[in-house]
């Protein structure tokens, strides 16, 4: 089947429970006229939240329910951060996680925690979209540049990256503090 694909910039008000914001949709549009648009776009309440949470455990398995997820992500919407889902319907097929920050080393930045689609969907560029969509992001927020980590031990990821023509510039070191601590 051949995809045709159809992007469109799309202006919205998030509901008042999360504060208002503009979002970046894009449309996957198959020339099927029957098959379902792939849209990229802001949760905008507790529902479409919790509607993430399967893509998520796929990447962050550690994540033991939905109330967990939950939780978690209340708690870094307070920090700044953010999730951008590709839907099918009323399904979050992939999606990433990511905030603005700014530091000494990289001045402002759009940094990415997550980046995730379900296995189903792998190879199905979503990725790629997703990534496209928040350095678009990025450069209207007057971001110098997008960071992300991954593991040492994800070559797949990696190749990934490169692919989208990110470089691997630093290596990030960790101590683990408590052993009782979930990782974060």
């Amino acid at each position: 089947m051949q995809i045709e694909e159809t992007w469109l910039l799309i202006m919205s008000h998030r509901r008042a429970t999360l504060g208002a914001r503009s979002d970046l949709e894009k449309f996957i549009m198959s020339s099927d006229s029957t098959a379902v648009a792939t849209v990229l776009r802001h949760p905008v309440n507790n529902e479409e939240i919790a509607a993430c949470y399967p893509a998520m455990r796929e990447l962050r398995p550690h994540l033991s329910s939905q109330q967990e997820f939950m939780t978690r992500v209340s708690r870094q919407f307070e920090q700044g951060y953010r999730l951008l889902a590709a839907w099918r319907g009323s399904h979050a097929v992939a999606l990433a996680g990511y905030r603005l920050q700014e530091n000494l080393v990289y001045g402002r930045f759009l940094y990415v925690d997550d980046l995730v689609a379900l296995e189903t969907e792998r190879r199905g560029r979503l990725g790629q979209r997703l990534l496209e969509a928040l350095a678009d992001e990025a450069r209207a927020q007057g971001c110098a540049k997008l960071v992300l980590d991954t593991a040492l031990s994800n070559a797949l990821a990696q190749r990934f990256y490169y692919r989208q023509g990110m470089l691997a510039t630093a290596m990030r070191f960790n101590l683990a503090l408590n052993k009782e601590v979930r990782p974060a």
